[in-house]
């Protein structure tokens, strides 16, 4: 079961929509309103500006205005609910500080573990040459 919330305009393609019902996935899409993140067990953000995006900047902040991951955000979640980020965070944009370093807060662990799956699979790959 997953919720996305985001601005209309960067809602996931169809295709994805339609291949997480194939497969029994649960999936609900809004935009930002009150509901939003309410009992959620991991709320997740990423930046919103990636790398090569960099023309549509001013767009992408003005259409993500509202979305950043605070603590009422968080307080909708459930008391024991985690916030995620891939890193890395732009403070004020899509996340507080606060948030960020937060108790709820395992985006160093998510880096940690991210840094262990990528040398397990740069092992991999070399062991096959």
């Amino acid at each position: 079961e997953m919720e996305i919330v985001s601005p209309k305009k960067y809602w996931p393609h169809e295709r994805y929509i339609e291949m997480a019902r194939k497969i029994g996935g649960k999936l609900k899409i809004m935009e930002m309103n009150e509901e939003a993140a309410k009992n959620a067990d991991v709320i997740v953000t990423d930046t919103w500006v990636s790398m090569g995006d960099e023309a549509e900047k001013e767009e992408r902040l003005k259409a993500f205005k509202g979305y950043t991951v605070d603590e009422n955000i968080m307080a909708r979640a459930k008391p024991d609910a985690i916030f995620m980020h891939c890193l890395p965070a732009y403070y004020g944009y899509e996340v507080t500080k606060s948030v960020a370093h937060g108790k709820q807060s395992v985006i160093f662990d998510e880096a940690e573990n991210r840094m262990w799956a990528q040398m397990a699979i740069l092992k991999w790959a070399l062991d096959k040459l």
